[in-house]
């Protein structure tokens, strides 16, 4: 099933600045906050989906590229592995602040999952960023890759706790388990109480006393992953993808990064690209483009015969429909432009140059081009 357009779930114009994305983004989470409507998966969906379409439109380059290739460009494309949807974790990690404070006790609500997330701090991976190249084919019918990534993955000798056994804890002196430090100050409003995450323990509200020997209390180690890319067909040179969750693992459990894949284009050997348009440059002979002939022609799907007619003009462009790239998140597709180009000999032999001086003086070869002179006096010339 295809995603709904991220301005129409926020209800703003593509026009819309970051403030009333912003503003909008507030409005829809407040609607649909889990708090308000425990138990409503509809309602659970819809927060997600407000959270998504928030963190594109809310980030410049990501807003851009979205605009430019729809889903496909910010990993939305349906089927294809990329974006994911957000978890819980996700929302409440990236736009916990938006309200000043947190999602937890925002309008009366006590925090999704119950108080104990607060201000606690979840850990985010590193983005991972790599490139991938596609040929002409891959590109017009979309492609499976696999690749190998060097990067943090879980530790699994502690599964990403960092801590060498359950009972390599203790409570923190800080936030005495918390997560969270209070402070009272006094203002011209009479005084204030804030709440952040502690600094000892980072929001875990336990010290590790006792660490895991293979990643030394981290949770995350150096190794290597074999990840599959579904990439779909139409995407171009220096379009990004993100695949979600596939960046560096996080310190102690935390959400993963993304890994964001850059196309390349591999240079095909006879095809280039404009756009969705291919261009194929077809040489002709002099007789062939006087008395016509059978051509094949190569496209990323093998090759077609074309009839060139006789009389074809140098310059003429033959255009064969929806043979050229699809378009991204689109049914549309681009079409083959055939440039003809009449191959022209430098040096001919006598007996050839006698056949051509034969025709010069033919009727049927002194079309006017506006200067009098014939097509072979012109032709004529170009060889001496």
């Amino acid at each position: 099933m295809s995603k709904r357009d991220y301005y129409e779930i926020l209800e703003v114009s593509k026009n819309a600045n970051a403030e009333e994305i912003k503003k909008a983004y507030r409005k829809k989470a407040i609607q649909y906050h889990p708090d308000k409507n425990q138990g409503d998966k509809a309602a659970e969906e819809k927060f997600k989906e407000a959270a998504e379409a928030y963190e594109v439109l809310s980030n410049a380059e990501k807003r851009q590229r979205y605009d430019q290739f729809g889903h496909a460009g910010v990993g939305g494309a349906a089927g294809g592995g990329f974006g994911g949807g957000m978890s819980m974790d996700d929302i409440f990690s990236h736009f916990g602040d938006i309200f000043g404070g947190g999602f937890g006790g925002f309008s009366g609500f006590g925090g999704f999952g119950g108080s104990s997330r607060g201000g606690r701090r979840v850990n985010k991976g590193s983005n991972l960023r790599v490139k991938v190249k596609l040929n002409l084919e891959e590109i017009a019918n979309g492609a499976e890759k696999k690749i190998k990534v060097k990067k943090y993955v879980q530790c699994n000798s502690c599964s990403g706790t960092g801590a060498a056994d359950s009972s390599s804890y203790s409570n923190c002196s800080t936030c005495h388990g918390s997560g969270q430090v209070t402070r009272i100050s006094n203002t011209i409003l009479g005084q204030m109480q804030t709440s952040s995450t502690c600094p000892t323990c980072g929001g875990d509200g336990k010290i590790i006393t006792n660490k895991c020997t293979s990643c030394a209390g981290e949770g995350i180690v150096r190794d290597d992953e074999v990840i599959s890319l579904n990439i779909p067909a139409g995407v171009e040179e220096g379009m990004q993808l993100s695949v979600s969750g596939k960046g560096n693992a996080a310190r102690r459990g935390g959400v993963n990064g993304d890994l964001l894949v850059l196309i390349e284009e591999e240079k095909h050997p006879e095809l280039m690209r404009d756009g969705n348009n291919l261009i194929y440059n077809l040489n002709i002979s002099i007789p062939d483009a006087i008395l016509g002939t059978p051509v094949e022609i190569p496209t990323v799907e093998g090759k077609v015969k074309v009839k060139i007619e006789p009389g074809t003009q140098p310059g003429k462009i033959l255009r064969l429909r929806g043979k050229g790239l699809p378009e991204v998140n689109s049914y549309g597709r681009g079409d083959l432009l055939v440039q003809i180009q009449v191959f022209i000999p430098k040096n001919i032999s006598k007996e050839d140059r006698k056949a051509v001086e034969k025709m010069q003086t033919s009727e049927s070869f002194h079309p006017s081009n506006g200067t009098g002179e014939s097509f072979f006096s012109r032709m004529k010339n170009m060889f001496e």
